[in-house]
């Protein structure tokens, strides 16, 4: 058999991969990887079941939902292990939504920086971040942080 090949069990994907053998039974639940069992119903996996855990890492990693990433993975052919052109056709799809989050992040940064730099630390009564509860009119929720029509 050759290398590409090979048969892993459990613990050897585990120690490849650097995730915990329960991380590798719920990426299963959750069909993002695969395992075939033998007739003592122990998990095999595939050798390049490492690949795509890596690239489920990864999206975790700058914050891809895993139903994104499962349809990612679903939207490859025969099921089959990214590779370095599926990874760049993706990220592209992802691109817009990692530029909200980023530009969400850099304005919360601002405003927890000015907000309790006052030193009231009290979003309730702040006067210069909601004078009068200005933004209790617009409905419940973080209005500051979640744009209008974006469910969260």
């Amino acid at each position: 058999m050759s290398s590409a090949t090979a048969i892993l069990t459990v613990g050897e994907v585990a120690a490849r991969s650097g995730v915990a053998v329960s991380t590798l039974h719920f990426y299963e639940r959750e069909r993002l990887i695969a395992s075939e069992r033998t007739p003592g119903n122990q998990r095999r996996y595939r050798r390049d079941v490492l690949r795509r855990i890596a690239f489920v890492r990864v999206s975790q990693r700058v914050g891809i939902p895993l139903a994104d990433i499962r349809t990612a993975l679903d939207s490859l052919p025969e099921g089959r292990t990214p590779t370095k052109k599926d990874w760049a056709r993706l990220s592209r799809l992802w691109r817009d939504e990692l530029d909200e989050r980023i530009r969400q992040l850099e304005h919360l940064r601002s405003d927890l920086t000015d907000c309790m730099g006052c030193g009231c630390l009290s979003l309730r009564t702040c006067s210069l971040q909601n004078r009068q509860d200005r933004l209790g009119a617009n409905g419940p929720g973080p209005q500051r942080w979640v744009p209008a029509g974006n469910g969260g």
